[in-house]
């Protein structure tokens, strides 16, 4: 009988201290014959508690014999724990046997090994004692044989592109181990010196090999090619330690901060991940690589086997327990795409440049430049400026404000008692909505403020996902709507010097025009939870939201005109028009959202114009698309 059970690995030798307790009582209390039953106990609860010695004293056995064996086992199995409960208890004339359950702990993060054990009793000079033989530790254990612990998993699994392609490079490591029937002389000193030079406990990289099939390699400490260039000549002056080379998926392509960095088990992740990880894994930093870790790397399959000790060919196998199918992650970024923001951004100071399909949501490209992918493309709150014009021209034109209707744009302007100005020159002088909003008028737009109500406002934003509740496997931000309680605050909203938002929520903005649908976003499509044995299923995305067509009409006729004659000129691309808006700086920072084709895409710039940057993103994109 074999079973695994998920037990937190600090909790396991508490919990195994107070089985011992509570199995006591039991033993010396369920049953009419105490004599049998007291060997039964004393010898049980001296295996379980490490008192080898003294289990031993209960058997027909040579003592010394005996409470090596017991103690074997521990080590043969690398044993955390080891448990035993009774299960019953016969007598037949001058002869017993007892049935018991073990429930051995094979290690943090490994199985639990229950199995069904015998334990045959006879009369001893008048005294109860167990008939000892090998298979009184497991029932298929024989004379001359010993347990072992086989472990192996596959490698780490890419994280791919949408088309399959790996966003990774490989990236060569260095796993030192032994074959433990090779060794010669004291295995103790040999994990003292190779702890001595990498910083793992001396008695796990020995627990390891001990409980390891001793014509196999056992890989005890993995290293990247930097840190194996450190410490080469001294891991080489170890005579029996061996190097063996391999290479994985480590190396992150672009976007590198969204696939995220991989490392090897260092003694410090060991520890943070509850240990002993095995050399060879490897644990997921950042990104997609850390919320996916247990996909990627799968797990362990383990066997527990006996061995012939002296030619150390496999007997049997006693239980086994196949590691559970580690598998790639494929995400929706469009290689070319992102080869294409990489290029766009690439001489800017610091700019964010999320790329995103119109009709699906799905994220193509993020690509930053002194900023970080995650927290700032993805997952950023920054004030959306007039970009947030879009949001409110919805809202207006619903109200019945034409775009033809004449608003002014004068250099500064008060709306309930608060101040806006227009700091940034205009391409043209505005005199109507349209014209406002294609140059990015903050006055001319706060101007609208008493156009709108603050229910309408919020209402147009939430159509358009600000505030959404998606769920992705990294950190993201959809957007913060203010209280609007005045004119005034309905002005600031207008113009976004109140609303925070993040380039990935105004992609998906610009993208809903586009599309006449606004759509969650996705990066994942497999697997379909960074949770690979999740109880609970995930959230559901949020449905679609479908744009009232008239006012998505009119929406997109006012952000053709900002590429065309407003201040977003420097968007203009070959191929399909582009459509959209650029900002005047908002803080340190300006916006442009927009679309060519199906791709909509929001870049946020510091003290550059995010225009250009957009129109190069789509040069790029077309180039590439034609060669």
């Amino acid at each position: 009988m074999t079973r695994a059970v998920a037990v937190p690995a600090r909790t396991r030798t508490v919990a195994a201290a107070l089985a011992l307790v509570a199995t006591a009582p039991l033993l010396t209390g369920c049953f009419e014959e105490p004599s049998a039953n007291e060997a039964v106990r004393e010898f049980l609860v001296g295996w379980q508690s490490g008192d080898y010695e003294a289990a031993a004293t209960r058997t027909d056995g040579d003592p010394k014999v005996v409470a090596r064996a017991l103690g074997d086992v521990r080590v043969q199995l690398d044993a955390a724990s080891i448990r035993f409960d009774l299960k019953g208890l016969k007598r037949t004339g001058d002869t017993s046997q007892a049935d018991f359950q073990a429930e051995i702990d094979l290690g943090e993060n490994n199985p639990l090994w229950v199995y069904q054990g015998k334990l045959p009793l006879h009369l001893v000079g008048g005294r109860w004692k167990v008939r000892w033989s090998p298979s009184v530790l497991h029932p298929q254990l024989r004379e001359g044989q010993r347990f072992a612990v086989e472990t192996s998993s596959e490698g780490r699994k890419p994280i791919v592109d949408r088309d399959g392609d790996s966003l990774q490079g490989p990236t060569r490591l260095y796993i030192a181990g032994v074959v433990p029937a090779n060794l010669k002389g004291d295995q103790k000193q040999v994990c003292e010196e190779l702890a001595k030079v990498t910083g793992f406990a001396a008695d796990r990289l020995l627990s390891r090999i001990q409980s390891a099939p001793p014509n196999l390699f056992v890989p005890l400490v993995t290293f990247g090619r930097k840190k194996f260039g450190q410490l080469e000549s001294q891991l080489r002056a170890i005579r029996q330690v061996q190097i063996n080379i391999e290479e994985q998926p480590f190396a992150p392509d672009p976007p590198r901060q969204i696939v995220g960095r991989v490392s090897e088990v260092t003694p410090e992740s060991e520890l943070q991940l509850g240990g002993p990880q095995r050399a060879g894994d490897s644990v997921g930093l950042t990104g997609l690589q850390k919320a996916y870790q247990d996909q990627l790397t799968g797990a362990t399959d383990t066997r527990v086997i006996t061995l012939d000790l002296r030619t150390n060919a496999e007997v049997a196998q006693l239980a086994e327990w196949p590691a559970p199918t580690n598998t790639l992650v494929a995400t929706t970024i469009d290689a070319r795409l992102q080869q294409a923001a990489e290029l766009a951004v690439r001489s800017s100071r610091r700019a964010a440049l999320v790329a995103v399909d119109t009709d699906t949501g799905e994220i193509r490209a993020v690509s930053t430049q002194d900023m970080d992918q995650e927290k700032d493309a993805l997952a950023g709150k920054f004030p959306a400026g007039s970009a947030f014009s879009v949001i409110a021209a919805d809202a207006l034109l619903k109200a019945g404000v034409a775009p033809r209707q004449k608003v002014p744009c004068p250099p500064q302007r008060s709306v309930g008692g608060a101040q806006f100005q227009q700091v940034s020159a205009l391409p043209v002088k505005p005199t109507t909505f349209r014209g406002g909003f294609a140059a990015g008028c903050v006055t001319a737009m706060a101007a609208l403020a008493r156009r709108i109500s603050a229910p309408a406002l919020a209402a147009s934003a939430t159509d358009f996902g600000i505030g959404s509740k998606w769920q992705l496997p990294l950190k993201s931000f959809a957007g913060e709507m203010p209280k609007m309680s005045s004119d005034a605050a309905i002005a600031r909203a207008i113009v976004g010097q109140n609303v925070k938002v993040s380039p990935l929520s105004m992609a998906l903005v610009a993208a809903a025009v586009a599309n006449g649908t606004w759509h969650p976003p996705t990066l994942v499509t497999s697997p379909d939870s960074p949770d690979p044995v999740a109880e609970v299923t995930p959230a559901p995305q949020p449905n679609p939201i479908r744009l009232d067509s008239k006012t998505v009409a009119s929406l997109r006729s006012l952000m053709r005109a900002g590429v065309t004659s407003g201040s977003a000129r420097t968007a203009n691309a070959s191929g399909p028009a582009v459509h959209g808006i650029s900002t005047g700086a908002t803080g340190p920072h300006s916006w442009f959202i927009g679309w060519q084709g199906d791709v909509a895409v929001a870049v946020l710039a510091d003290r550059v114009d995010p225009a250009a940057i957009a129109g190069s993103f789509f040069h790029n994109s077309n180039a590439t698309a034609a060669s």
